[in-house]
């Protein structure tokens, strides 16, 4: 198949708004218009419920790690450059997604899709990172900046594939995953972040769930 014609198709599948639709089929909830109005598994938790988050993140990781692991065999066996621009895509549709006016995601997991097919033990590395700050801090964004910073230097130690491309596209990443992390940062900073577990997610979760019920 045309590099090209995967690269479109890479974008396409990183698109599907899987919150948005979860949220919008089964609880008559537009997520954009919820909690934080991010378009991702994290918003989804809080304002759903895990049983609305989990199908939701396993398939915003699937979006990155199919093209990653697959779409560069797909064209005949493409250079390692195609397998980095068609993990690239996916994460844009996610954070931009076609179907929801360009609105989505941070890109976490779906960048842990990406790399999951590419150096599968960094990403065990940090996933086990991640659970264990967010049960500590019960702040997802920590556990998120904590992985995305770790992520490039356990590349570098690990086994994975590319090379040293795939260490400086881990640095981009990281550096981008930091970026859209921008107004939690601010929020860390100032000791505001929202907690699971805090009156004030629980205060947004109850009142989610009832415009829930009302659009059911």
């Amino acid at each position: 198949m045309n590099p090209w014609v995967l690269l479109v198709l890479a974008y396409l599948l990183g698109s599907v708004p899987t919150s948005w639709w979860v949220g919008r089929a089964v609880y008559g909830v537009d997520l954009r218009e919820k909690g934080s109005g991010n378009l991702g598994a994290t918003n989804t938790f809080r304002v759903l419920g895990w049983r609305a988050a989990l199908p939701v993140v396993a398939f915003d990781i699937f979006k990155g790690w199919l093209p990653a692991a697959w779409f560069a065999e797909w064209g005949g066996g493409l250079e390692f450059g195609w397998v980095m621009a068609f993990g690239a895509a996916a994460i844009a549709g996610h954070v931009f997604s076609l179907f929801a006016n360009f609105r989505g995601g941070k890109g976490v997991a779906t960048s842990a899709g990406v790399f999951l097919g590419l150096a599968p033990i960094a990403v065990g590395v940090c996933l086990a990172l991640f659970v264990v700050l967010v049960r500590v801090t019960r702040m997802v964004s920590v556990g998120s900046l904590a992985a995305a910073i770790a992520l490039p230097p356990l590349i570098a130690f690990t086994p994975h594939q590319g090379g040293t491309a795939l260490l400086w596209f881990a640095l981009v990443l990281s550096a981008f995953v930091i970026w859209a992390h921008r107004t939690n940062v601010g929020r860390l900073l100032r000791g505001e972040e929202n907690r699971f577990g805090s009156q004030r997610a629980a205060a947004g979760a109850g009142a989610a769930a009832e415009a829930g019920e009302e659009g059911r």
